[in-house]
């Protein structure tokens, strides 16, 4: 059997596993509705006042949140109903308990912040209505202590989400280019 520094060497066949269709649509709607939203809740808290670009923003950020909310929920549910492929037989252990432990803190913060966005929204008493026409049921009374600790929940989730997202993007392009493990590919809706 080759040593593990030889196998890293090694580049995959071109019949690398790959997701389902349906993990793969989950896994890059969700990728880019997040990184709208968080650039939405960049840009919005920065704007002074309560101008309509203002609140126009503000609703679309909830809109994306409870659309990722109910995907995520959904890529869950994928997930828990379909294997997804192995990954390779070239890993180190520790790389495999990295990434389960990477993906595991994914899926936590996919769901923890929205719902906590949901909550201090709520706890503001601010309604949301989906798409502006479904109103959501109002989950806290208004409260403004627990709005005030809820904003910054949500405010160091989403830093969460960007040193977990950092992480996985650095794992990606080590496992993709310097071990030539092709994991990429597994993700990647075209190629093989």
């Amino acid at each position: 059997m080759p040593a593990p520094t030889d196998r890293l060497l090694t580049p995959a066949t071109a019949n690398t596993p790959k997701y389902t269709k349906t993990a793969m649509a989950l896994h890059w709607v969700i990728a880019a509705l997040m990184i709208w939203a968080f650039a939405l809740g960049w840009i919005m808290t920065d704007i002074h006042g309560f101008s309509p670009t203002k609140l126009r923003y503000f609703a679309w950020h909830k809109w994306i949140g409870v659309t990722v909310l109910v995907l995520a929920l959904a890529r869950l549910l994928w997930r828990a109903t379909h294997k997804p492929p192995p990954l390779p037989d070239t890993m180190h252990r520790w790389e495999e308990t990295a990434a389960h432990l990477g993906h595991a803190a994914l899926y936590v913060l996919m769901l923890a912040i929205p719902i906590s966005g949901y909550f201090y929204t709520s706890a503001a008493g601010i309604p949301v209505v989906y798409l502006g026409v479904l109103p959501l049921p109002t989950i806290i009374g208004a409260n403004p202590a627990i709005a005030a600790t809820l904003k910054v929940l949500h405010i160091w989730l989403n830093y969460g989400l960007l040193a977990a997202v950092t992480g996985h993007l650095l794992a990606v392009v080590k496992h993709q280019l310097i071990d030539r493990q092709r994991l990429l590919q597994r993700m990647l809706p075209f190629g093989s």
